[in-house]
């Protein structure tokens, strides 16, 4: 739905408009009844997580027996 405001309610109540789009509607800004601006959503295209990536390293002898164990194998 797309709701239309006069400048003047534009002004005052900016940050509950940004808040109503930012929550996805649309709002279009008129003077004298006669649209001139358009408040919509920016879509914003986030990449995808990849949990853990380049934080953990896991060498190559991970597995490898510890030296101070090598009696007990």
């Amino acid at each position: 739905m797309v709701e239309t405001v006069n400048v003047h309610e534009a002004k005052t109540h900016l940050s509950r408009l940004l808040a109503r789009v930012e929550a996805g509607e649309r709002i279009v800004i008129a003077r004298a009844g006669h649209p001139i601006a358009e408040l919509t959503p920016i879509a914003h295209e986030r990449p995808p997580r990849v949990p853990g990536h380049d934080r953990v390293v896991i060498h190559d002898n991970f597995d490898d027996p510890l030296p101070e164990f090598e009696e007990y194998t």
